[in-house]
């Protein structure tokens, strides 16, 4: 029998709708890096009480998008040099492996797919949050077919925090015509399914974007 004294299923908890209201506003920068979350306002604008939205920055507080502070409240995360710096080596890591396997396991179809998603990065310039949209979207696919679904959600949480690096490298003058051309080099590599080669070539892109983002 059903129990009747179970409380009624929603199909999201109010505080995974708020976590997800500010994390958009977050990655929006409605809400700058470094910010002070005021709670008592947030609330009253959402129409909530303050126990689902400190439910919510709990949640948003383990994704690293926000930082607690002992009698202090919440703040956005800003990105300090280090965490930029130690963000960038673990995606080279991370990603340049994948990449290595695509190239000697995915199938022909799944490579001309990476050379559509390619394409389109290539008809993002100058637009740069096409291009931003685009080049995420040819770096996503590459970790699903590698098909490691731990690989996968630790580069989601990496690529999610560094879009509050206010020194994003592909910001400074001149670095998206070099990212593409390091993309080219790379499609090209998986075309010849080189899994040496892709996988120097995608530390190398995360190379030159942590150096862009000092000089940026």
């Amino acid at each position: 029998m059903p129990d009747q004294t179970a409380a009624p299923l929603t199909s999201t908890a109010l505080y995974e709708q708020v976590a997800d209201r500010l994390r958009q506003r977050i990655l929006a920068r409605e809400l700058e890096p470094g910010a002070w979350i005021d709670e008592l306002k947030l609330s009253g604008e959402l129409g909530i009480s303050r126990t689902p939205l400190r439910e919510a920055l709990k949640v948003l507080a383990a994704e690293g998008l926000v930082t607690m502070k002992l009698r202090r409240g919440a703040y956005v995360t800003e990105m300090s040099e280090r965490d930029v710096r130690e963000a960038y080596q673990l995606l080279a890591l991370l990603e340049s492996d994948a990449a290595a396997r695509v190239a000697t396991g995915a199938s022909d179809a799944e490579l001309a797919e990476l050379d559509g998603l390619h394409q389109q990065l290539e008809a993002a310039l100058p637009d740069r949050d096409e291009f931003f949209a685009a080049n995420e979207r040819f770096h996503l696919r590459i970790l699903e077919l590698e098909g490691n679904r731990w690989r996968q959600q630790m580069v989601h949480d990496l690529r999610r925090l560094m879009k509050l690096n206010r020194h994003h490298s592909l910001f400074r003058e001149g670095r998206l015509a070099e990212s593409l051309a390091e993309h080219r080099d790379m499609l090209a590599a998986l075309r010849a399914r080189d899994a040496e080669a892709c996988r120097r070539l995608v530390i190398a892109h995360f190379d030159n974007g942590l150096a862009a983002t000092a000089t940026s």
